[in-house]
């Protein structure tokens, strides 16, 4: 398969869990398309890989972290809607709530439980494309999956 056959199946999928990372459809676009640069430099090296659409979503995630950083990305906290903000709905099979409570979750939490949960990757994969232990993706899913409740509840409980 050469490159863009491969961008051209993955885009879609690497935007959704971009959107699910970051919460913003125009930034999870910039953050697929800085992701397929860096993957396009380095698809000589990777492209005969079997563990190629785990880099694309190593490179992903890498992208995403990198954009937090930054200091003009930081949000501010506010209490009123903002009115430039384009409303966008979620991905399908992601309710409202629960988007506004996966946002609120730490971004390595946030990581392993879309990893793991919405791309349904095995507990190795997660850990491979984090490169971390497996045992750092089981306990951040299982201290996400518990904030996620906690959350998702005082969501509801708010409407």
């Amino acid at each position: 398969m050469d490159f863009h056959e491969f961008a051209r199946a993955k885009t879609l999928s690497l935007r959704r869990t971009a959107y699910l990372l970051c919460g913003d459809w125009h930034l999870a676009e910039d953050l697929v398309q800085t992701a397929l640069m860096k993957l396009y430099r380095a698809w000589s090296r990777v492209a005969d890989s079997p563990a190629v659409d785990n880099y694309a979503r190593q490179v992903l995630l890498r992208c995403w972290l990198d954009e937090q950083r930054k200091p003009w990305r930081r949000r501010e906290n506010r209490d009123g809607v903002v009115p430039d903000r384009s409303q966008v709905d979620a991905p399908a099979g992601i309710s409202e709530t629960l988007l506004k409570a996966l946002l609120s979750l730490a971004p390595k939490q946030r990581a392993v439980v879309v990893l793991r949960y919405c791309m349904d990757l095995s507990i190795a994969e997660v850990a491979t494309v984090l490169k971390c232990s497996e045992g750092t993706v089981k306990s951040q899913a299982s201290r996400g999956l518990e904030a996620l409740r906690e959350l998702v509840g005082q969501l509801e409980r708010s409407l």
